[in-house]
């Protein structure tokens, strides 16, 4: 699954509110379906781990100059989720750009 979010901040700033909201990340899920980690390998890249029905979904947020991409890798079992989840990310992950 991959969402991608274009964006006109600098990319200072864009870091800055991604990490400021990291931990709403787990929002993207039904309520209680999803225990989310995330860490920042380094600047521009934001590695996230969800927890879902056993299965560990990884995944990442890249931040570009004028867009953000988000991607999980959605094992086989859970794909039934992308449609739902793709349009919870698209509608919760822009929250995460605001100020």
């Amino acid at each position: 699954m991959r969402v991608t979010l274009p964006h006109d901040l600098p990319k200072d700033e864009v870091r800055r509110r991604m990490r400021q909201h990291a931990d709403e990340i787990a929002g993207f899920f039904p309520p209680g379906l999803a225990r989310v980690t995330t860490s920042w390998s380094h600047d521009d890249r934001m590695d996230i781990a969800a927890e879902v029905m056993g299965h560990t979904i990884p995944g990442r947020v890249d931040v570009g100059d004028d867009a953000v991409v988000i991607a999980m890798d959605l094992p086989m079992i859970l794909m039934v989720m992308r449609g739902p989840l793709e349009k919870a990310v698209k509608k919760e992950a822009a929250r995460l750009l605001a100020p």
